[in-house]
């Protein structure tokens, strides 16, 4: 088949085989003229949802996405950042990487100094400035939940998810060589803290660049009104990174239910009668995140705590929990749904460190009074001060400090 005779389509996703194959960038772009100089964002990140449907690799399109933009950068470089009024999810996303870039702009200049000028310079000063900068990088967290929480949900209720999943796993690359980056500067290993510097401040930049080139002109195509107020809905949830508050703004989100409302209608339970309102004071108040899946791994709810240990946000609400792990993680969790789904397991435990708090990850199949299977729960616990007790505190000692 010709290339005439073939759809716009079909021809970019030949491109993107050909670059898999080993394609030389440069030849592709000769070859093809014209036609790559008038490609998307979202022309780009529909080809890549296609190519996964039809079964490449995620982890391929990921180790060739830097690829795909390069061959398409003289149409993406034209095209301006996607705009959006104040307060518009969007736009608090776009304000957000230009305040990025300008601590990834000192960051680099702090590193270049200390690479340059190794005998004019005060280390202690170096090493203070550079861990206040990685403590302002380390911001980039929120950014970056809110991509997770929020919009990569509406993107997979539009029947894309390859994408994102991709940027997922590129987003816990950044992070583990922010930690990285981190280390290297708090034990003095000036030299590793200048690779892993340089190197995650590059990662960084070119997150900025797929962000800004692919995902926002594909989810301002795609996504509705009503699905940017979902997502403006969730925002505040997980917080703003080097930016203040982003204003009102929204076609309108339902409002909360007054307090009490309600509260008249009990719900029966097994032992007892409680309202909604009552069951979720109980639920918020328990000194443990909760998140509950059904039977077909879909999120139901989770329990919104003062201080959660992972964030969520609405969005993960009616979202495949697969969809809601960093890409690594999903096959231990599909093994543990699978075990709990056959009957071979009704419990699973992880304990790890993070964040200078010591965590305790438990799972739970939850079944009927038949016994089927009818989802599982994930209870989450901070338990640092709980390894720390010692000897005894009785109820009456009257000391509650």
């Amino acid at each position: 088949m010709t290339i005439g005779a073939k759809t716009k389509k079909e021809v970019l996703k030949d491109i993107i085989r050909d670059l898999h194959g080993g394609g030389d960038v440069e030849v592709l772009k000769k070859r093809f003229g014209d036609l790559v100089k008038d490609v998307s964002g979202a022309e780009i990140g529909a080809m890549e949802q296609e190519l996964i449907t039809e079964g490449l690799p995620e982890a391929e399109i990921r180790k060739l996405c830097d690829v795909h933009v390069k061959v398409f950068e003289e149409s993406l470089a034209s095209q301006p950042v996607p705009e959006a009024v104040p307060g518009h999810p969007l736009r608090t996303l776009v304000d957000e990487n230009r305040a990025l870039e300008k601590v990834v702009a000192e960051t680099r200049a702090v590193l270049d100094h200390l690479r340059d000028e190794p005998d004019h310079r005060d280390g202690t000063a170096d090493r203070a400035r550079l861990t206040a900068l990685a403590a302002s990088l380390a911001e980039v967290e929120k950014h970056y939940l809110k991509k997770e929480n929020q919009l990569f949900p509406r993107l997979e209720e539009k029947g894309i998810s390859g994408p994102s999943k991709v940027m997922w796993a590129v987003h816990d690359d950044i992070r583990a060589h922010l930690k990285e980056f981190r280390r290297a500067i708090d034990t003095g290993d000036e030299a590793l803290a200048r690779n892993t510097g340089t190197w995650v401040l590059q990662e960084i930049a070119d997150m900025i660049g797929k962000e800004e080139k692919v995902l926002f002109p594909m989810v301002l195509e795609m996504l509705t009104e009503d699905d940017w107020a979902r997502v403006k809905k969730g925002e505040e949830e997980v917080g703003y990174a080097w930016i203040p508050p982003a204003p009102a703004w929204g076609p309108g989100v339902a409002a909360a239910p007054a307090p009490g409302a309600g509260a008249a209608a009990g719900i029966a339970l097994d032992t007892g009668v409680l309202t909604a309102e009552q069951i979720d004071l109980m639920l918020t108040r328990l000194p443990v995140d909760i998140s509950f899946v059904d039977e077909t791994d879909t999120v139901l709810y989770y329990s919104a705590t003062a201080e959660r240990v992972f964030p969520r946000t609405p969005g993960v609400i009616g979202r495949k929990v697969q969809n809601c792990h960093p890409p690594k993680s999903v096959e231990v969790v599909e093994r543990i749904l699978a075990a709990f789904r056959s009957g071979e397991k009704d419990e699973a435990a992880f304990w790890i460190s993070s964040r200078g708090k010591f965590l305790h990850i438990r799972y739970f199949a939850m079944r009927d009074k038949a016994g089927a299977y009818r989802g599982a729960l994930e209870v989450t616990q901070d338990v640092t001060g709980i390894r720390e007790l010692r000897g005894e505190r009785r109820l009456l000692d009257g000391n509650e400090a």
